[in-house]
């Protein structure tokens, strides 16, 4: 599933060639994704020029005069500009068109993505208006994360993940996270320190922006919007690694499932 940084890397991919383009319109091939495309989704983009292309967590956004459009990559979605008469793959369900003569393309193999549009403010659009604070953010670090866990007897690596304490992490960068921290993935998160919460901080925002420079992880699905895959999987110190020697200490990894995935750590490293 494309996590923080894939979406980064595709927002970073994308937004070159958005720039000072406006749309003519768009070509929808299947509306049943997550939640069906509108059905005058043609007619809301026509001739509105894009005005910028953000992220907010895992959703990209891009802005025009009349509104925005809110788009989640699902579990195996990407996005392409490609010119617009390049015949469509079985999986190409969604064209954005633009007056240069191409297109954006999202191709959504398994189809939980999402392409709304939205005439509000998409920050308070029922989606994203409850996601927490963006990890790479300047405020971003261990006091807000301690403040918000206290009492609360959840893993902390389940923690991490929710949305509404930060914004953004997935299952993979958790992981890593967790293990540059030393933080064993199934201590309640009310039980770690100010100061080990402050190391966690650290490491979420360290380990995003190592795999954001590193094109993101390529696990099954995922490439960026020119189709090249992410390098960050080569740099896994932990994720995937079930029996293998920690790089640190040489102990085998070991795999559970917290929260209903798939976790690998430490048991010498993390506490």
């Amino acid at each position: 599933m494309p996590e923080l940084p894939e979406v980064e890397t595709t927002r970073r991919g994308i937004a070159p060639h958005l720039a000072g383009r406006r749309f003519t319109g768009a070509r929808v091939r299947n509306r049943r994704l997550r939640r069906p495309v509108p059905r005058d989704l043609s007619r809301l983009l026509a001739g509105q020029p894009v005005t910028g292309v953000r992220r907010r967590g895992k959703y990209l956004v891009i802005d025009t005069p009349a509104g925005s459009l809110i788009i989640h990559l699902g579990m195996s979605g990407s996005l392409r500009v490609v010119p617009a008469g390049t015949p469509p793959g079985p999986h190409d369900h969604v064209d954005l068109l633009l007056d240069d003569g191409r297109c954006l393309r999202l191709r959504d193999p398994r189809r939980f993505g999402l392409v709304l549009f939205t005439r509000r403010d998409p920050l308070t659009h029922p989606l994203l208006k409850d996601l927490g604070p963006e990890p790479l953010a300047p405020g971003f670090g261990g006091d807000d994360l301690w403040r918000r866990a206290r009492g609360r007897r959840t893993a902390i690596k389940n923690f991490i993940m929710d949305g509404r304490v930060v914004a953004g992490v997935g299952n993979i960068y958790a992981n890593e996270a967790l293990f540059r921290a030393g933080i064993h993935p199934a201590r309640p998160a009310g039980r770690i320190s100010r100061a080990r919460m402050a190391r966690l901080a650290a490491a979420i925002r360290a380990v995003l922006e190592e795999a954001i420079a590193a094109g993101g992880t390529t696990m099954r699905d995922f490439t960026d919007s020119q189709g090249k895959p992410g390098y960050f999987a080569l740099s896994l110190a932990v994720y995937g690694r079930e029996g293998e020697p920690c790089p640190r200490c040489g102990h085998p990894i070991r795999h559970v499932v917290i929260g209903q995935r798939s976790t690998c750590y430490c048991p010498r490293c993390q506490r």
